[in-house]
């Protein structure tokens, strides 16, 4: 589920850059929840 919603956000992210339309800061903010959720997720698999 967590790898799930950081793949989608992460899309987004790459989409938000490539069209380069951004909302102020939340295409970045999106890259580093995406950033997050995935260290989290690799940390709760170890």
């Amino acid at each position: 589920m967590l790898e799930i919603i950081a793949v989608i956000l992460l899309l987004l992210w790459v989409l938000g850059v490539m069209t380069s339309y951004t909302f102020g800061g939340l295409i970045n903010l999106l890259f580093v929840f995406a950033v997050v959720a995935m260290v989290f997720n690799f940390f709760q698999e170890r």
